[in-house]
Order: C-alpha cells, then structure tokens, then sequence
C-alpha cells in the first residue's frame, strides 16, 4: 500500500493506494498548518489521519509500503524540517517515507506526475513543475506579503473594496452587502473588530471570505470581478516563469494544470487560461492532491503507476473534492 498525505491549509487528506491503483481508503483531519499553532498539533493529526485509513483498507501502520507527505511550510523554515522527518519516522516506525512541500501534491496530482507546471491557489498559491529531472517551485512567499491568487489574497483585496466602497472611494457594490452578511456586521467598522480582535487575523478564516468576492462577483460586482481576474493573471504569471526555469524548448508546448479552491471561480480560471500563450497545454487536473500524493510515494518506491491506472470504488470524482 502507497500512502499519500495532502497537508493543505484548511485541512489535511490522507489516501491509500494499492500495488493496482485502487484507492484503498481516504480520510480527513484539521490542516496541519502549524505556524499559527506550533508544531505540537502536526504529530496527533497526522497519527489520526493514518489510523483511520489503516483501518478503513483493513491494514497495519507496518504494512504501509512507502508514504509521501506534502507538508504546508516544508522547505521554508530550515530548522523545523529535522523535527517534522523525526516525528514521521516515529509515526511509520521506518524510514520508507519522503517529505515535501504540499506542492508536489498539488502538480503530481494534477499532471499524474508527469513534466510539467501546476499552480495552486488555496488558501495560499504557489506553482510547481517538473522537467527531466529538474524541479522548481514559485510563489509560496507567505500571506504577508506573497500568495498573489491564493483564497487569502483575494479576501484581503475584498476587505480593501469594502473598506472603499463604505467610505465611498469606490462605488458601492453588492459587495458591500455581501461582507456584510458574511461578517454579521451590525456597523460596517465591526469589521474590524470580527477580522482583527475575534478572528485574530486567523489565516484561514480570513481566506474564506473569498467566498464572499466570488458570490459579489456573480451577482454583478465590478470590482470584486476585477480582483478574480487580477488573481488568473498573477496565477499564470508563475507559469511563465516556471517554464524559462525548467528550460523548456521554445517549440515544445508546456502541460499545465492547476489545483485548490480559488479555481472554482469561473473568472479566475477564465482569467488564468486567457493569460496562457500557445506554448501551454492546459489540462484539466486528472487526480485530487492527496491521490497524487500516493501516486508520487509509489513513484518514489520505484513502483510508477499511471494516472488512468488509479481507480475507486466511490461515486465521487478522482479530480474533484466529494461534496
């Protein structure tokens, strides 16, 4: 069994595959995004995690041939990596495990582990690609002052247009009543109050009010369309530069996918396609992060399974979050 675990930043997907490509059991626990919190919560959610797939497939911890997690923040801070590989191996009770950043999940899912760039936009954004051996990865430079396209940026972009529109710098939009709403304001100032005194800046929560950007935009909002397609644009930005990093040949055209919520957005994935050349292929993605991520500990191990060998049993698309 080839165990895949997804660390994205508002919850954490765990899956099994089989020597066959059969999904052998999924699962779900809180994000194990630990820069708020501390690294004391990434040890129990991950045991959570790995518990409940053993026992949905009907196996042991021991009996897992090799693992791959993609970790939020893996990389970034140098100091903490010897820490999360140490708890991993307590975790397993081996060393046949490999760490890295989320990323990766996000690309060999999404690519089914082939050459190629695959942006993310969740809760943050980065992009990464593969090609002939060579890796890259852009973007990820953190909510405060990077994740350009992430959920994050997006909602803080809607917060700016709220505060505007309220003060009349901008024209009042449905926007404005939908962060209302969202926000339960009972005087627009509150916002602040809900963002900075309740919420604690809460990366996640903050995030979340990309929803209401998306919904301001469907209903008509102007500006609130703007930011989605500002987002596509900054989105595909990475891909271009990706490309000249992996030293793709001029003529060859480019796969590329993309991965996380902030594509959901019509205008955002519109925006990001129309800000694509010919140079790029752009495929829809084929496997949700976390089944990448088995696939990508399969590959590791020395045992490459195909995209279109993975299967299941559920009803549920492969590329598509079960509602």
């Amino acid at each position: 069994m080839f165990l895949g675990v997804d660390g994205g930043g508002t919850k954490t997907a765990f899956c099994l595959v089989d020597l066959d490509g059969r999904i052998a059991a999924e699962a779900r626990t809180a994000s194990v995004y630990y820069l708020s919190d501390g690294l004391p919560i990434v040890e129990p959610l991950l045991r959570q995690g790995i518990d409940e797939v053993c026992r949905t497939a009907g196996i042991s911890v021991p009996d897992i041939t090799y693992a791959f997690f993609g970790l939020p923040a893996y990389g970034e801070i140098s100091t903490d990596q010897p820490m999360l590989d140490a708890l991993l191996a307590r975790i397993l009770g081996t060393a046949d495990y490999r760490c890295g950043n989320d990323m990766i999940c996000g690309w060999a899912g999404s690519l089914g582990a082939v050459d190629g760039i695959n942006v993310v936009a969740g809760t943050g954004s980065i992009a990464y690609g593969e090609h002939e051996g060579r890796q890259w990865r852009g973007g990820g430079w953190s909510e405060l002052f990077g994740d350009e396209g992430s959920g994050y940026w997006v909602a803080i972009h809607g917060l700016n247009a709220f505060s505007r529109m309220v003060d009349g710098r901008l024209p009042a939009g449905p926007l404005v009543g939908e962060m209302r709403q969202a926000l339960s304001l009972a005087a627009d100032f509150d916002a602040i109050d809900v963002v900075v005194n309740r919420w604690h800046g809460d990366r996640g929560k903050i995030a979340n009010l990309s929803k209401v950007v998306v919904q301001a935009a469907g209903a008509g909002d102007t500006v609130a369309t703007g930011i989605l397609r500002e987002a596509g644009r900054e989105l595909a930005l990475l891909v271009d530069v990706g490309r000249r990093a992996l030293e793709f040949d001029a003529s060859q055209p480019v796969a590329v996918s993309y991965s996380g919520g902030m594509f959901g957005s019509a205008h955002v994935l519109a925006s990001f396609r129309d800000s694509l050349s010919l140079k790029y292929d752009l495929r829809e993605p084929l496997l949700r992060p976390h089944i990448g991520a088995a696939l990508y500990a399969a590959r590791l191990h020395g045992h490459p399974l195909r995209a279109e060998q993975v299967h299941s049993t559920a009803s549920f698309s492969l590329a598509e979050e079960p509602r």
